[in-house]
């Protein structure tokens, strides 16, 4: 093989740096972005009369009105997305310190039946009622495994497995941004009002909401244990998402509209979620392996990296999308109003 000249040697020793001054600013200024408004957040949620909605709530709020405002960030998206993605998966790592292994050994079993029954109910009443209204069935197949599974990040990983087309991959995204941040700041409101133990609650929440950030939004408010069931719960629904998309993969081979191999990203968070389960609940000697107020003190940062992940979620409503699309999102709609009641029959 041919060495390259000195000249190409010394360019290439340079493009790490000129990668980062390009990559550093966006990103630092992205994050600083989602820092301020979790701050606003934070403080709108302090002030008598505004907490009944919770700092994550608010975050999602402001950063949907900036939205719609001044429009997307487009020169700090980087950093935007990192906090969004990144950082609300360690955000879910970090809250397996509070869930003891011996409740998801308890829960397991159920929690999946579960979660199984609310992803095949998800997707099939989608398509039969998007097939009802004549809707779009390419986009109310996204949203219907949006709905079931895991909200945007299922979309985005069955797009390719279907060939769906990038309107359609971006449209759903955004109609599950905007459904599901309603749906969930509604479960906010009437939570204090049920009948539920926060466990039932966290359960109800992860077993019927779209995003594991929706999620976090809903059942945050009724206590750690809540949201620990909740996030316990959405987990096996992401879990669900590798045999689903194994499945698509086989049935568009086999009608023969699938032409070449499609990669899937583990979702290793999950297993992280797990891992810091069994840590928080290993007792040595009768004392936790970890330290409860070092396990406090990772709750809160957890609970703050969450409320700057809400800002990403915000940002990606866009009321404009919603124009031509009432079909299938009619049909999402209905499937979400009719999931959110049979789960709460069954937890």
């Amino acid at each position: 093989m041919t060495e390259p000249a000195p000249s190409t040697l010394h360019h290439t020793a340079k493009r790490p740096t000129g990668w980062l001054r390009r990559t550093l600013p966006p990103t630092a200024g992205g994050i600083g972005f989602t820092l301020v408004i979790a701050l606003i957040g934070y403080a709108l949620a302090g002030l008598p009369g505004l907490g009944s909605l919770g700092q994550l709530a608010w975050a999602i709020l402001i950063a949907a009105l900036y939205r719609q405002l001044f429009g997307y960030p487009e020169r700090i998206r980087i950093g935007i997305q990192f906090t969004a993605k990144r950082l609300l998966r360690l955000a879910i790592v970090l809250y397996g310190l509070k869930l003891n292994m011996f409740i998801i050994f308890q829960q397991g079993l159920g929690l999946m039946l579960k979660d199984m029954l609310s992803v095949v109910f998800a997707i099939s009443l989608t398509l039969l009622i998007a097939r009802w209204l004549k809707a779009d069935m390419s986009l109310s197949l996204l949203l219907g495994i949006g709905t079931g599974v895991c909200g945007a990040a299922a979309i985005a990983a069955v797009s390719p497995i279907v060939n769906a087309k990038e309107s359609d991959t971006a449209i759903g995204a955004g109609l599950i941004a905007f459904l599901g941040t309603i749906v969930a700041i509604g479960y906010t409101l009437v939570q204090p009002l049920l009948p539920l133990t926060p466990a039932q609650y966290g359960v109800w929440s992860g077993v019927s909401l779209h995003e594991i950030a929706h999620v976090a939004l809903a059942a945050a408010p009724a206590g750690e244990d809540a949201l620990a069931l909740g996030l316990l719960a959405k987990l096996g629904r992401v879990s669900l998402l590798i045999p689903l998309s194994i499945l698509l993969m086989s049935w568009m081979k086999r009608t023969g509209r699938i032409q070449q191999r499609t990669r899937m990203e583990f979702p290793w968070f999950l297993i992280g979620f797990i891992a810091a389960s069994l840590l928080g609940s290993w007792e040595w000697t009768g004392q936790p392996i970890i330290p409860l107020l070092l396990q406090d003190a990772l709750s809160h940062g957890a609970s703050f990296l969450l409320t700057m992940a809400m800002v990403g979620l915000g940002l990606n409503i866009h009321l404009q999308a919603l124009r031509g699309v009432w079909r299938p999102l009619l049909a999402m709609s209905i499937t979400t109003l009719l999931l959110i009641l049979l789960t709460y029959a069954i937890v």
